[in-house]
């Protein structure tokens, strides 16, 4: 049986299909609702039910709690319909929803950035044209069947007719089944299958609010394909890029960020350190990066964030900047990296 599901305020309409998702409904009719993971895991993609009935599938109490969905609140990714709905989400896009498509893809270069970052760069198939927002990621297709995501950190301007590629930033985790494979024995010229572009992250570009880059981590991949694209399209809003990590090689490419802040004098940058060690030498901001923020803005109202990494830190900036800094909530977009150890967790 199929439901007609609304999307308030912009009243957008579509219909899900029988025991499909409401997220899978609308990505098949080109609605584009917020998401992050596509599992259950991150959050991104809760919304307000304002009226109807919906069945979730798997997901976990962090994503969305009992009292969250006491109060009607769902996650699109795993909530299928058992009626007509109306869903409230003020982050809904209307156009520019690219073809989500699966493809080979070649190997062309690995460098490590750092002891435990590889910079990835993959050529796509040349006789099909990709595209995607900058601050997008793509799916790996393991052949068990499995999944995993990374987002790229080029803007798509950067792609050519005479060569498209994609540059990925991938930190090894020990013991994952992915990452030991990158780390270990991938090489130049092996073929993987990946599928994209996926996820509702990047610039909103209607907006004239001074932004807030929020990155933790390889969470800068997706942040430096924003800032790239800000600087093609000619875009002067103030942005502020905000990189933590526990150590300063864990910014592995801060040198990068500081030849961008000359060609652009709207962009500051303030890399912060959480456990810096002493033969580090760090004399830069320290603490929790999220922290910095509110330290150095007590008040967001005014602004836009944009921030990637660790769920911790996403989950911490989200709930501290809305509620001491009047951040309004829909003005948070997020990308959260889920591993499969949190899917676990």
């Amino acid at each position: 049986m199929s439901f007609n599901v609304t999307v308030q305020p912009s009243g957008r309409q579509f219909q899900t299909g029988p025991d499909e998702t409401l997220l899978a409904a609308g990505m098949r009719q080109g609605i584009g609702l917020p998401y992050g993971c596509k599992d259950g895991a991150c959050g991104s993609c809760k919304c307000k039910k304002v009226s109807g009935t919906v069945v979730h599938g798997t997901h976990q109490d962090k994503a969305l709690s009992a009292d969250e969905e006491a109060q009607g609140y769902v996650l699109t990714c795993c909530a299928t319909p058992q009626s007509d709905v109306v869903l409230e989400s003020r982050q809904v896009v209307d156009a520019g929803q690219f073809p989500v498509k699966k493809m080979p893809v070649r190997v062309m270069a690995l460098e490590k950035k750092s002891d435990d970052v590889m910079w990835l760069k993959l050529q796509l198939p040349a006789n099909d044209r990709f595209q995607f927002h900058a601050g997008q990621y793509v799916d790996f297709l393991l052949r068990d069947g499995s999944r995993r995501s990374y987002s790229m950190a080029n803007a798509p301007h950067q792609l050519s007719e005479q060569l498209q590629a994609i540059e990925l930033h991938i930190r090894h985790m020990p013991g994952g089944k992915f990452t030991d494979h990158v780390f270990g024995a991938l090489k130049e010229k092996d073929i993987l299958r990946v599928e994209g572009p996926l996820g509702s992250f990047f610039l909103r570009e209607d907006s004239d609010k001074p932004m807030i880059l929020l990155a933790s981590g390889t969470g800068f991949a997706p942040i430096k394909a924003l800032i790239e694209h800000m600087q093609h399209k000619g875009i002067q809003r103030p942005a502020t890029l905000y990189w933590g990590g526990r150590r300063p090689s864990d910014l592995y490419l801060h040198d990068w960020v500081q030849t961008q802040l000359g060609a652009m004098p709207h962009l500051k940058y303030v890399p912060v350190v959480s456990d810096a060690l002493a033969e580090d030498h760090w004399t830069g901001r320290t603490g929790f990066v999220h922290r910095a923020v509110l330290q150095d803005v007590p008040d967001l109202s005014g602004h836009q964030v944009y921030a990637c990494g660790a769920p911790v830190v996403v989950d911490s900036a989200r709930a501290d900047f809305t509620a001491q800094a009047g951040l309004p909530a829909e003005e948070f977009f997020a990308d959260s990296f889920i591993t499969e150890a949190d899917k676990a967790a």
